[in-house]
């Protein structure tokens, strides 16, 4: 007997995403707080509403079947719809009570975030944000929804999600005060043969101007590899190492470090992404609308050279 797919609750589609998301049951029981057995019935009751098995063994693991795949894109809309219809028609900050999750690395939280934070204890001192690394997995943590919001360099390239450009970036060498490099010219082969830390955050992401560098065949002489920018001035400090990072990171270390431009012309834009399961959601649209007002006083700032 077929179960009645007007039986079905939102809640039941949540967790099919939340499966399709994980590749897991398991997973997606821990992820929604929800018991294995319960994960496993809502599952049981899906398959006999759709009447497809929905997943399907591969390996040690699950895959979905192509209808559960056409299935859980029309979930997100719907989602997103009933969330556009239970919104509250106004929306004041002052009175919001909701947790923000933003996804990005070191640049985003020194060069962004702490201008955000100022406006937020001021005009909504109820929205509560929880900040995480998103190394090179951004996007998995939008589709998983362990996330609400990623900043940074890594676009996602793909319809069913929103994208707000915010910034452009380009880099600058930074090195001890005491580094004869500073002394004399710094061209592209000397900047290729000098000592080099890099950032090296994982996966098969490569920063751009490593890019640059491998299309005109030259590859720089790394002797370190570290997984984030923070770390770095204390690095070149004690060494002849010299180090490429994004020109505002290089001005945040301030006299930490010394800095020369790069020679590898290679500019990035920082990205503001999102999907829609909060894209009408009034507190997340205010917040991105916040950063996005942030991101263009720090352009202004640039270009006066402040």
């Amino acid at each position: 007997m077929s179960q009645d797919p007007f039986s079905l609750d939102f809640a039941a589609l949540r967790t099919l995403r939340s499966v399709h998301a994980h590749g897991s049951f398991s997973r997606a029981a821990e992820v929604m707080g929800l018991s294995q057995p319960t994960v496993s019935y809502t599952m049981a009751r899906l398959r006999k509403a759709f009447q497809d098995p929905l997943f399907v063994r591969q390996g040690a693991g699950i895959v979905p079947t192509d209808r559960c795949d056409e299935i859980v894109a029309q979930v997100a809309e719907l989602t997103a719809q009933f969330e556009t219809l239970i919104a509250p028609r106004s929306f004041d900050p002052a009175q919001a009570s909701v947790d923000i999750t933003i996804s990005c690395n070191y640049y985003e939280r020194i060069v962004i975030l702490p201008r955000v934070l100022p406006r937020l204890r001021q005009a909504a001192p109820g929205i509560r944000l929880h900040v995480i690394p998103s190394t090179v997995y951004g996007r998995d943590q939008l589709t998983r929804s362990e996330s609400d919001i990623l900043i940074g360099p890594i676009g996602v390239e793909d319809a069913t999600y929103f994208q707000r450009a915010l910034l452009p970036e380009d880099y600058t060498c930074v090195m001890a005060p005491d580094n004869p490099l500073l002394d004399r010219p710094f061209g592209l082969q000397d900047y290729v043969e000098a000592p080099q830390v890099i950032v090296n955050y994982g996966g098969s992401f490569r920063s751009r101007f490593l890019l640059v560098l491998e299309a005109r065949g030259l590859t720089p002489n790394v002797v370190m590899q570290v997984p984030s920018p923070a770390d770095i001035p204390d690095l070149v400090g004690c060494s002849d190492l010299i180090a490429t990072v994004p020109t505002r990171v290089a001005h945040h270390f301030g006299d930490m470090v010394a800095i020369r431009p790069c020679p590898v012309e290679a500019g990035i834009r920082i990205d503001m992404n999102w999907t829609a399961r909060t894209h009408r959601s009034a507190p997340h649209v205010w917040l991105r609308d916040q950063i996005a007002q942030v991101a263009s006083e720090i352009e202004a700032e640039g270009r006066r050279g402040l």
